[in-house]
Parts: structure tokens; C-alpha cells; sequence
């Protein structure tokens, strides 16, 4: 994919002593909305959960001596579930914002992604002035950053909401939205899927730093860090992104 919608972070900082951190070979669960390609994703043949995210937190467990078991749960109260302890982590493109980072601790930062509208191809060249003059409508995944834009963008009245991105594709498919806000990550799935139907009509929008979610004061988060930081001076993390963008 277009290094204009996704961007891998570089570390700024130094990183020092390689596998310092070691979590014993702990099972760590993490929590994951599977409906977010290529991020997370059920394969629909092996019935395992595939994707970016996945790909991340392993190669750092290998770094940190951990292993991941990832759990399908609804975005719509993940983070309630994380509180509650039904998983260790969050890994499912989670932004980072000020308000999610009163009540939850972030990793840092393992890459930044743009916004972006998809758009029936009939539709292309529309614009979002377009969509408010006309009083069409926007479709996001609810409680996102996405949602947010969206109402940002167009207003409230004109915001379509829906349990998963899944939902909001198929409404635009379908000629009930005009457009769908979303990571400019995942639009690129939906494009190649749908492609001769949906278009990333409109980017340039929004850009969002995304990090691994924990609850507050988890010491697992420094450990986080030196594994992710691990996995960027080594060329991993340039090495999955070009496994699911780069080369699309």
C-alpha cells in the first residue's frame, strides 16, 4: 500500500540491551475485534485469527519471551473486557488519544495511519463538502476514532454508525451511506476485495498513532515497549509491513 496512508513509526529512542525484558514464556491473552482486515481477520480456512496486528505481538513476544493467545470479541466493550480481566491486552489498530489514556496505558506508538473515505466508484472524485452540501450521510464502525471525524466532518445527524467496519462496507455497497471513514490500513483490503465496485475515494484526513492497550499500571507495558522497540531496529517491523502493504 501507498506509504501516504500508512507510515511504519521509527523508534526515538535507543535500544539497548537485546531480550533485557523476559516474561518467563507467559501466556498472555489478547483481546481482538476480527472483523478488521488486514489488522485482524479470521481465516476463513484455518479458522485461526491472521493478520498485521497478530504478526506485531509475536514476533515481540519472541523478543520478550512471551506468547500470545488472541481472542475474537466485539470492539463494541473491548476495553470494558480488558478492565474486567477477560484478556491481558488490546491489539485490534487501537488509536491512541488522551481520553482512552486517563483510564488505559498505551504501548508506544507501532505506527501512525491517515484516515480516509471509501466511496462507491461511480462516486469518485466526491468530496466531503459534496456529502455536507448534499446532507449524504457517512458511515463508521461505532465508538472509533473514525466516528469521531465523522461527525467532525459532516455532523452527527449525518453519521451512519455500525457494529463493525464489515457493516459499514456493505451499507456503502449497498447505496445506503455515501462514504465509509476509515484507516486508510484497512481500506486498501476492502479496495482489492471489492475492487471495480469500492474506491479510497478521499485521504489526506486525520492521522492516527496506534499502540497495544493494557490496564493501568501494568508492568507489562516497559516490557512492551522494549520488544517493539526490538522489532524495529531489526527490520521486523519493515518486514511485515511490506508483507501486508508494500506488496498489494
Amino acid at each position: 500500500m501507498k506509504r501516504t496512508l500508512i507510515a511504519a513509526v521509527v523508534a526515538a529512542f535507543s535500544f539497548g540491551a537485546a531480550g533485557a525484558a523476559d516474561l518467563g514464556g507467559a501466556l498472555l491473552k489478547v483481546g481482538s475485534d476480527t472483523t478488521y482486515p488486514p489488522m485482524e481477520m479470521v481465516d476463513p480456512n484455518s479458522g485461526q485469527i491472521v493478520g498485521f496486528d497478530v504478526d506485531v505481538v509475536n514476533a515481540i513476544c519472541e523478543k520478550i519471551n512471551c506468547k500470545a493467545e488472541f481472542v475474537t470479541t466485539a470492539w463494541d466493550g473491548i476495553f470494558g473486557a480488558l478492565q474486567q480481566g477477560e484478556f491481558d491486552l488490546v491489539a485490534s489498530g487501537v488509536s491512541i488519544t488522551d481520553e482512552r489514556k486517563q483510564t488505559m496505558d498505551f504501548t508506544d506508538p507501532y505506527m501512525v495511519v491517515s484516515q480516509s473515505v471509501m466511496l462507491r466508484v461511480e462516486d469518485e472524485g466526491m468530496t466531503i463538502d459534496d456529502i455536507k452540501s448534499k446532507g449524504l450521510k457517512l458511515a463508521a464502525q461505532t465508538a472509533t476514532t473514525n466516528a469521531a471525524l465523522a461527525e467532525e466532518l459532516v455532523g452527527r445527524d449525518n453519521v451512519a454508525l455500525y457494529d463493525t467496519f464489515a457493516g459499514a462496507v456493505v451499507a456503502l455497497k449497498n447505496g445506503d451511506v455515501a462514504g465509509v471513514i476509515i484507516d486508510g490500513t484497512s481500506a486498501a483490503a476492502y479496495e482489492k476485495e471489492f475492487a471495480g465496485e469500492l474506491i479510497i475515494g478521499i485521504t489526506g484526513l486525520k492521522a492516527d498513532p496506534l499502540g497495544f492497550v493494557f490496564r493501568k499500571g501494568d508492568e507489562n507495558v516497559a516490557a512492551f515497549n522494549e520488544g517493539l522497540a526490538a522489532i524495529k531496529a531489526d527490520g521486523t517491523m519493515d518486514t511485515l509491513v511490506a508483507k501486508y502493504w508494500d506488496a498489494k
